[in-house]
């Protein structure tokens, strides 16, 4: 078999989010429009223009460590990655005894690593000296250390990569582990991303650039994609970690299969610290590229999970590039951002919104775009308003764009044996 004819499938949904710990809980509250965004309770935040966040709550990371020790020398963004693959590992039913370990792999990301770890060791440094610091900080905050320590606790001897690209993150996870198992350099890989930004040096860095939405006394209509009254977005946290396999493994070990992931995009705006480039251009790219490694028409697309944040310039310019990349059958998609139930969750948006249209594909019903009430004349798609929707969905696209310009687009369908 050619390399390039091998076919890679998601067999594995593992999430941590705001609306559920697990995937059945959470999908089913984002088909009933429910929202995880309410005023920030794991500090007092009523000093900062933003108030408000999309927390994980009443989260339980101990089952998927071997000992409380291992909890307390970890981030709580690696408690998010080892509880998301931890899942995806149950869910999948993969034996890893019964695996050739050398031969599964681990590309867990994060946009920015351990921020509370960051924050809070900064102040034992100046308040207490550097003799105090922990020897366990860099360990902590280093952002490679959800790969690292899920690899560790389940012995995968496998390729071990750590993504960075900002919002990107996990989408280009998922890209990357696509690839390397196209070319044959393993047969498993648990591809994802998490983030745990809600801390004070991450909701006032956020706040400085006033990039945060300021509705404080509305937080579950403060993030609303593609409606004219959007006025930034709002943090979220969490972690998403998908199993992707070669369909031969899959196959031979009876696996239930979610999906078939054929194409990648993977490009750069070269434009701005911040900005998406003028009209889209870059995540236009993107996406076609996406399709081009798929072997897809735009036609063949019938669901695009959108990287919408709720932003004025990023959400118009998303629009511009789904309308430039798939011209009149732009108007015949599907097109929804989960961010309005979850906020954003940075680094591990793109995993968690990739489990959402697996389950998509598997259930015929598309997640809605929630607190849609004003229609934008720059956001002229069909966002699925507030409500979910049966919908024949064949195949997907799922987008992801971050600071520094750059994009990030898989594409997904139904799998045919």
């Amino acid at each position: 078999m050619a390399m390039s004819d091998r076919r890679v499938v998601v067999t594995g949904l593992g999430v941590v989010t705001p609306l559920g710990h697990d995937i059945e809980t959470f999908w089913n509250n984002i088909v009933a429009g429910r929202c995880g965004i309410q005023k920030i309770t794991s500090f007092d935040a009523a000093a900062y223009d933003c108030q408000i966040a999309a927390e994980v709550r009443d989260f339980d990371p101990a089952p998927a460590f071997p000992s409380p020790k291992e909890l307390r020398r970890t981030d709580r963004f690696v408690h998010f990655a080892v509880h998301a693959g931890w899942q995806a590992l149950r869910d999948s039913g993969l034996d890893l005894d019964q695996c050739n370990r050398d031969r599964i792999g681990a590309f867990i990301g994060s946009g920015i690593g351990g921020l509370e770890t960051t924050g809070n060791q900064h102040k034992v440094l100046l308040e207490r000296g550097p003799g105090r610091v922990s020897p366990f900080m860099i360990p902590m905050l280093i952002l490679n250390m959800g790969a690292g320590m899920f690899s560790i606790y389940n012995n995968l001897r496998g390729p071990c990569v750590a993504t960075c690209s900002a919002c990107a993150t996990s989408t280009h996870a998922l890209g990357e582990a696509w690839r390397t198992l196209k070319m044959g350099d393993a047969d498993v890989i648990f591809a994802g991303g998490a983030e745990a930004t809600i801390v004070p040096l991450g909701i006032s860095g956020f706040c400085a650039m006033k990039a945060l939405s300021t509705r404080n006394d509305e937080p579950q209509r403060a993030s609303r994609p593609f409606d004219a009254g959007r006025d930034g977005f709002v943090m979220g946290e969490g972690g998403g970690v998908l199993v992707l396999e070669d369909l031969d493994h899959a196959r031979r070990r009876g696996a239930r299969i979610y999906c078939e992931i054929v194409g990648y995009g993977n490009t750069a705006d070269a434009h701005h610290l911040t900005a998406p480039a003028p009209d889209g251009e870059g995540a236009a790219r993107c996406m076609r590229e996406a399709l081009r490694t798929g072997g897809l028409r735009p036609e063949d697309i019938s669901y695009i999970n959108a990287h919408g944040t709720s932003t004025p310039q990023g959400d118009v310019c998303e629009t511009q590039a789904v309308k430039t990349v798939f011209g009149d059958h732009a108007r015949r998609l599907a097109v929804s951002s989960t961010k309005g139930a979850t906020g954003h969750m940075l680094g591990a948006a793109g995993a968690v919104e990739m489990a959402l249209c697996c389950r998509a594909i598997q259930t015929g019903v598309v997640p809605p775009t929630i607190n849609y009430e004003q229609p934008d004349p720059a956001c002229d798609l069909d966002y699925v308003p507030n409500t979910a929707r049966p919908w024949k969905v064949e195949a997907i696209l799922n987008n992801s764009f971050g600071f520094g310009g750059h994009n990030a687009t898989v594409a997904a369908r139904r799998f045919v044996g």
